[in-house]
């Protein structure tokens, strides 16, 4: 299936403990290129978060921003006391107490200020990260959706112009035949002009060299192969972009040709449109993975 390099996908759920929202975009780059915006408490899920996307995604740059609303109190910290150094200061306090002779009863603010003695306690992350991995793989689902659907409209685009290449070789081969045939009346016609009459045997030279040098039967067959070959590699699951840039540099290459060894308007003319269809495609296979 051809995909685009580029999309947008946005997924957000609320959860218990908050509102998780995902934003994905990318666009056409030669590998793939992962930046990522995420809150201060999801920097540890960074090297997760690049190996899921790259399960989804071969190609593009992709920028993936994550946001995080949290509901009121879900994430407080939350004060609990150390119950074994309580117990172990008061047991220390009494001994004191029994040393010295002093029977005081420990001050509970004192040893609240002790180190230690009160804990702060952060809510479990795990649950907030496992959420916010899930959700990307469902971003991650979506975006791939939105470049495959993209991708299809790519792909319809190069068959429709893989069938005007097709067409034009088609005709340039018609015309070949009429083309050698005009070639060789015009140097007949020349020659006739001529003062000093020439060699038949030379002429024959001179003709076939002519032809050989306008020949261009392999380019068109080439041509042909390479539609061929572009038609199929369409119909590959897996990323084909690269392929179809360098099916685009071969196309180019055989175009040229053509125009070079062009000496009819015909195929001048048919050349041209194929340059244009090809260009065309080459814009196409830019944008695929």
């Amino acid at each position: 299936m051809i995909r685009s390099m580029t999309g947008f996908a946005s997924v957000e759920r609320q959860y218990e403990f908050g509102r998780l929202a995902w934003e994905l975009r990318s666009v056409n780059h030669r590998y793939l290129e992962i930046g990522l915006r995420l809150p201060e408490e999801f920097r540890v899920l960074e090297p997760d978060i690049r190996r899921t996307l790259g399960e989804y995604l071969s190609r593009g740059k992709v920028d993936a921003a994550l946001r995080f609303s949290a509901a009121p109190g879900a994430t407080r910290s939350s004060l609990a006391l150390n119950h074994d150094l309580l117990k172990t200061l008061l047991e220390l306090h009494a001994e004191v107490g029994r040393t010295s002779g002093s029977e005081e009863a420990a001050d509970p603010m004192a040893l609240l200020r002790w180190p230690g003695v009160i804990e702060e306690r952060a809510p479990d992350p795990q649950p907030l990260q496992a959420a916010a991995m899930e959700l990307l793989g469902d971003a991650a689902t979506s975006l791939q959706s939105a470049r495959g659907r993209e991708g299809e409209e790519m792909a319809a685009a190069i068959r429709e112009r893989l069938d005007t290449i097709e067409s034009w070789v088609a005709r340039v081969r018609e015309w070949l035949p009429d083309i050698r045939d005009g070639l060789r009346e015009k140097m007949l016609a020349r020659i006739a002009d001529l003062q000093q009459p020439l060699d038949p045997g030379r002429l024959e030279q001179e003709v076939a060299f002519l032809a050989q040098k306008i020949d261009v039967d392999e380019e068109l067959d080439r041509m042909n192969a390479h539609v061929k070959e572009a038609r199929l590699v369409l119909e590959r699951d897996d990323p084909v972009g690269r392929r179809l840039d360098f099916l685009m540099q071969e196309f180019n290459r055989e175009s040229n040709t053509l125009s070079s060894k062009s000496v009819d308007n015909r195929t001048t003319q048919a050349a041209v449109e194929l340059k244009v269809a090809i260009e065309q495609m080459r814009e196409q296979v830019q944008n695929i993975e």
